[in-house]
């Protein structure tokens, strides 16, 4: 009985071989089968011209894993840089909810998708895809732009600040992370100057100068707020602070310190802070001129205006030279209206010429865009300097 035993063992392993080898192809046999009615059934969504439909068919008909996420990927993105952004979700979220692939390659495909909710105007969406991102080591920082991106938008300057505090905790301070916070703080400081919280406003305010010491928007507001409250004395501190950021700056502060002047008589405290900054801000030197023209006289003051205009040639310090020409009484009539005539074309010039452009990306214009409007970033539109500016 052993001995028959023994003989059966090869002919039971053959068979199991056997067995095995038939249920393997009929597992191909089959799977052939599902691919095959697929593959004609998507030809035939093309040749129909339901592109969408042939997409959902190449989905099902591709068995994702490892080896050919990244092609999936690439498909949807191609999808996405030609605008057809329903197909490119579609194709990104079904490798977000595929078994089989590994996490990098889930997280790269997640971050593609948000991109795709963003570009489509799904906010809230893409918001959801980049916070689930917040933990991974390879997309946290691009996640995180993108969520800025997205709170900007909205103007949920609470979550953009929390987002930004996160990050400096996480890696660090940087010089464009603290612009950017200092500028949320302000935009907070808006919104609350809008609905009349001054208290709430001022300490946003503060905050703004602590994230960032180089910030000039917060000295401004806070002179602004200053003087709608009438505490002159309080906001010329504050603009005298502009200078010391940036003297690029400091031509949205004179007319300001002019006004501090008017209200407190402090003309000598003005005086002095002009000549500080008159050699680097053309309307720094030519507020002096109007002291000078005022306490003076206008052939002192013009005399200083061309000293200055050797030194920094502006197409405003030449309009101001010709309107103190215009003013001398000795000019007969035919020379007055002359030069009043050349001094309206010149400002007509200068009214047209921009005021304001992006150090980053050269966009131009006659507002103050605190965020540029072209490449979306803080703080790096200045007033123009030279002939044609400041």
């Amino acid at each position: 009985m052993l001995e028959v035993l023994f003989l059966l063992l090869p002919v039971a392993a053959g068979y199991g071989w056997m067995m095995g080898r038939n249920s393997v192809r009929q597992a191909q046999r089959k799977q052939s089968s599902i691919l095959s009615r697929h593959y004609f059934k998507g030809l035939n969504f093309l040749l129909s011209d339901q592109p969408d439909k042939a997409v959902d068919t190449l989905i099902k008909m591709v068995d994702v894993n490892n080896d050919n996420a990244e092609t999936h990927i690439a498909m949807g993105n191609f999808f996405r840089h030609r605008g057809e952004i329903d197909r490119a979700i579609k194709v990104h979220q079904n490798l977000v909810e595929k078994e089989g692939i590994s996490e990098t390659q889930r997280e790269r495909a997640l971050f593609e998708l948000g991109r795709d909710y963003l570009l489509g105007g799904f906010l809230e969406r893409a918001e959801s895809s980049f916070l689930s991102l917040l933990n991974s080591q390879k997309h946290y920082l691009n996640a995180q732009q993108q969520l800025f991106s997205i709170y900007q938008t909205t103007k949920e300057w609470d979550r953009a600040v929390e987002l930004a505090e996160s990050m400096v905790d996480n890696f660090g301070d940087s010089e464009e992370l603290s612009s950017r916070v200092s500028h949320f703080y302000c935009e907070q400081a808006a919104l609350f100057i809008k609905s009349e919280d001054y208290e709430q406003a001022e300490k946003c305010l503060q905050k703004s100068i602590y994230a960032d010491e180089h910030d000039v928007r917060p000295w401004l507001m806070l002179a602004d707020l200053a003087i709608n409250a009438k505490d002159y004395k309080t906001a010329f501190g504050y603009l005298a602070e502009v200078p010391k950021r940036d003297v690029t700056w400091f031509s949205e502060a004179v007319p300001k310190l002019w006004q501090c002047a008017e209200n407190t008589g402090n003309w000598t405290e003005l005086s002095e802070l002009l000549n500080k900054y008159s050699e680097k801000c053309a309307t720094a030197y030519l507020a002096t001129v109007s002291l000078l023209s005022r306490d003076k006289s206008p052939e002192e003051a013009a005399e200083f205006l061309r000293a200055q205009l050797q030194k920094s040639p502006s197409m405003r310090g030449f309009n101001t030279l010709l309107s103190l020409y215009a003013e001398n009484p000795d000019n007969n009539q035919e020379t007055t209206a002359s030069l009043t005539m050349l001094q309206e074309l010149i400002q007509n010039q200068i009214n047209l010429r921009p005021k304001y452009r992006c150090h980053s990306c050269g966009f131009s214009g006659r507002k103050i865009h605190w965020l540029c409007p072209s490449c979306k970033q803080w703080g790096l539109m200045k007033p123009i300097k030279g002939l044609d500016g400041d």
